[in-house]
């Protein structure tokens, strides 16, 4: 990712597996009972969802709100429910899915400092975390408004969280609906987008922003401020060991 001069060595592809892995599966540690809050938000109002009470009212409200009554009803251990499922997608998954971004950027790019179109088109099409993180961090640093540390790491990743709970949120609250629906009750992701926007409009799509957005931006905050920190660490520890005092 950009903010290393040209005269830094580049960190390895077990520094940046390794280091991305980690970071994501203490970003899930964090924010896990968030996207637990989520899906619950998400799948309100479906019938014979784990969210309804079968009697027409609303059992969650709000983030904290659904935590509490989480808390209090199933326990909280209820909030970690699948945390071993997740911590396994993160070392199987964010570890390639990070740990490859660089070097995949730099193939397209071929080393080009104008990178801006390809990395325009790609955060369209792709609406990932990382290309808007990288995008934010570019500008952040090209236009001297902060230097390559924490409070820019921070701040990309706090940027990068809210960009994609926009663009991704409808799409994940499909997802939910479909995937937690009795089985023949929509025919495709479609079939429920399409019902969902003629039975409760098209703040359907949005159930759960909240949750989906202090979850996401949390989330990133923190694997990308591990990620940055494990990155230099590592590679300061490489360097020690190649050239012992």
């Amino acid at each position: 990712m950009v903010g290393f001069r040209a005269g830094d060595v580049p960190p390895t592809a077990t520094v940046k597996f390794i280091g991305a892995g980690t970071a994501a599966c203490i970003a899930d540690l964090f924010t896990f009972p968030l996207d637990t809050a989520k899906v619950r938000l998400q799948i309100q109002g479906e019938t014979k969802s784990p969210a309804n009470t079968g009697h027409g009212s609303v059992k969650y409200r709000g983030v904290f709100g659904t935590i509490s009554t989480m808390v209090r009803v199933e326990g909280p251990r209820s909030l970690y429910s699948g945390l071993v499922a997740g911590l396994q997608r993160q070392m199987s998954f964010a570890s390639v899915r990070i740990g490859l971004y660089d070097s995949v950027k730099q193939f397209y790019t071929k080393g080009s400092d104008r990178t801006g179109p390809n990395i325009t088109r790609n955060a369209i099409v792709n609406c990932t975390e990382l290309v808007t993180y990288d995008l934010i961090k570019d500008a952040l640093l090209k236009s001297s408004l902060m230097t390559d540390d924490l409070p820019c790491h921070f701040t990309s990743a706090f940027g990068a969280g809210f960009c994609t709970t926009v663009i991704a949120s409808p799409v994940d609250v499909v997802k939910t609906r479909y995937m937690n629906s009795a089985q023949g009750q929509y025919s495709s992701a479609l079939n429920c987008a399409v019902a969902m926007l003629a039975k409760e409009g098209p703040k359907a799509f949005y159930k759960g922003f909240m949750p989906s957005f202090l979850r996401l931006g949390s989330w990133n905050v923190v694997m990308f401020v591990t990620y940055e920190q494990l990155k230099r660490a590592l590679m300061a520890a490489r360097h020690n060991w190649v050239t012992p005092l």
